[in-house]
């Protein structure tokens, strides 16, 4: 990707409405574009960086046997009535259109009711069992105020797995399996050291769900955590029953904000009874099947990890989920050439900076702007040293590697 060819370019300052750090530098930077309040255009960069956060967490889920579908962002009312959850009432934060030949639909703010509903037409025995299912699909949720950047909207994409089981013993199996791909997801994003996963209300049907709540100082949410962060419960379940439970102390907990990255959740009954999904047992008896859902905020985490990591330059990208490892700048006669030898050679991990008309300075501040991992300098300077300059975003530490051992960098 070369910056001399892409139609976005880098702002000197973001728009007045964008008051949030991660929407504001990501939009600067030419990542995201903002159509409305709530609703974002992800662009190249942008992209490239959630297809990343995508593949670590298909990568993970995959290990577990999961399965990847794409389901229809519009729905059918009809599954909807019969959990009681297209009534406005019930749940407040649909979107609804009116068809022309009459009725009207929905726009998915999530997908447990159809999810259940296709699955009638595929599971009938307990040989069919156990079934996960899992897609990257664009919620819908009118939020009576959208606000922090891309980490609330009313337009996001979101992870939602699905897994069907025969018992509870063997829901509880795979929830536990979940929870440590999980860990290993938020690890590989590089939110490993502040996400925790956190006791929060289980509603109706369970005791508890679990959280992820990623510290960070704009969350939305209030959290409590124990010294050795063993224990985090959300404000909601902070109470003297809950801590008497875990035999925990009050005194011991300090309170954070924090942002929700996922969740996971044991449903039980609660859709596939209402919905009628059922499968015979090994003596032909039709039983209700358990089901558990696990969502991850895709598009969320691009928020969090913009904002918890950029500093007064820019954003800084962790290498896994940077849009390219390298931002290559070229500067002179004699750096051009050699940048466009490199750059032909190894384009799928670079950002070439080969505006002709930007000096330097512009070049440098648009790199941190931008915050890939490393820059490299190849300059006419540079060269007469026969080296190339090499500067890590996240610790501002430079160093000269020389010509004849630069495509070792890509290797």
């Amino acid at each position: 990707m070369k910056m001399s060819r892409i139609f976005t370019k880098t702002l000197r300052d973001a728009p007045k409405d964008e008051t949030a750090k991660n929407g504001a530098l990501l939009t600067r930077a030419g990542f995201i574009h903002k159509e409305m309040a709530g609703v974002y255009d992800y662009l190249p960069l942008g992209l490239i960086v959630i297809e990343k956060i995508k593949n670590v967490i298909r990568e993970e889920l995959n290990k577990l046997g999961c399965e990847e579908v794409l389901m229809s962002a519009l729905q059918n009312p009809e599954p909807w009535e019969k959990t009681g959850r297209f009534d406005d009432q019930e749940v407040d934060i649909w979107f609804k259109t009116a068809l022309s030949s009459g009725g009207e639909l929905g726009l998915a703010p999530t997908h447990e009711e159809p999810m259940v509903n296709m699955l009638k037409s595929y599971i009938s025995s307990y040989k069919d069992l156990p079934v996960y299912v899992y897609q990257f699909q664009t919620k819908f949720r009118n939020e009576l105020r959208a606000k922090s950047g891309i980490m609330r909207g009313r337009e996001f994409l979101m992870k939602d797995l699905y897994s069907f089981h025969t018992s509870e013993e063997d829901l509880d199996k795979f929830y536990a399996q979940v929870e440590q791909a999980y860990a290993c997801i938020f690890k590989r994003l590089g939110l490993g050291d502040s996400t925790f996963e956190t006791f929060a209300s289980g509603g109706i049907f369970s005791k508890y769900s679990h959280e992820y709540q990623t510290f960070l100082p704009v969350g939305e949410d209030t959290v409590y955590y124990n010294p050795d962060k063993s224990l985090v419960f959300n404000k909601e379940v902070f109470t003297d029953e809950v801590l008497d439970e875990f035999k925990a102390v009050r005194e011991d907990f300090r309170e954070t904000n924090a942002a929700e990255v996922g969740n996971i959740f044991k449903l039980k009954f609660k859709y596939t009874e209402p919905l009628g999904l059922k499968f015979a047992d090994e003596n032909n008896e039709s039983k209700t099947i358990y089901m558990g859902c696990y969502g991850i905020g895709v598009s969320r985490v691009m928020g969090v990890i913009a904002e918890k990591y950029a500093d007064d330059k820019g954003l800084v990208w962790p290498e896994e989920v940077a849009p390219f490892k390298y931002h290559l700048v070229a500067i002179g006669e004699s750096g051009t050439k050699v940048a466009d030898d490199l750059y032909s050679e190894f384009a799928d991990k670079i950002l070439y900076d080969d505006r002709a008309s930007a000096r330097p300075g512009e070049k440098f501040a648009d790199a941190d702007l931008i915050g890939l991992p490393y820059r490299i300098v190849i300059s006419d300077k540079t060269l007469t040293e026969d080296s190339v300059e090499v500067t890590d975003r996240r610790t501002g530490e430079t160093r000269m590697v020389k010509t004849i051992d630069l495509k070792g960098l890509f290797l």
